[in-house]
């Protein structure tokens, strides 16, 4: 079992945090000078997140659970092309050559602590619909339709992949075709990554 297979399965329940996308697009205009705070405020203030508890000191755990959450699956997503250093006080997006990290630590507590979801605090059904009420949010942002009329069979053409495949091939599809088409990343092609957006939607919850 390759190093990338262990990292996907260290995921509980394989659910993609949807704020992958819209702290990578925060992330390429500002690279540095982030804390989670602040990135925190910068995703509110785009409509991304907003209050997860009525009560103020579980509302700021949950959200800086979910940004923390996030930045360690973007770490993931980028990894070996590029880098994310995830520290709640310093994120910094990096190229391959500015680090000199060579390596995801899979076995960092602190990693492992918060890509689990059950220490989110809520039943699984819960952080299935905040994630899906995020996704729904990032695809109006980037003008996709969280209705799409694209069927699994048309979806799975479009990510290259064969009606039998796994649900971790398709996330690990997933990442790479986003990667590639992020109208943020050099070549990049904002139709396709919606079109992309439209399919996988379709595709992650199937």
């Amino acid at each position: 079992m390759n190093e990338q297979h262990d990292i996907c399965q260290r995921g509980n329940h394989d659910m993609e945090n949807p704020l992958l996308w819209p702290i990578l697009d925060i992330l390429k205009k500002k690279p540095s000078g982030w804390k989670v705070h602040t990135l925190a405020h910068e995703l509110s203030e785009h409509g991304y997140i907003t209050q997860f508890d009525p009560s103020p000191d579980k509302d700021l755990f949950k959200r800086n659970f979910l940004l923390m959450n996030a930045l360690y699956q973007l770490q993931e997503a980028l990894y070996p092309d590029g880098w994310l250093q995830v520290e709640a006080m310093d994120i910094v997006l990096m190229s391959s050559l500015e680090t000199t990290c060579d390596t995801v630590d899979t076995i960092n507590p602190l990693r492992e602590y918060y890509l689990d979801w059950r220490n989110y605090e809520a039943n699984e059904s819960e952080v299935r619909r905040l994630l899906n009420d995020f996704w729904n949010r990032y695809q109006n942002f980037i003008g996709g339709s969280s209705s799409s009329r694209i069927d699994r069979a048309k979806a799975l053409s479009l990510f290259e992949l064969e009606r039998d495949t796994t649900r971790v091939e398709v996330r690990k599809q997933w990442r790479k075709l986003a990667l590639r088409w992020h109208p943020d990343r050099e070549n990049g092609n904002a139709e396709r990554f919606r079109v992309l957006c439209d399919a996988w939607n379709v595709l992650r919850n199937g």
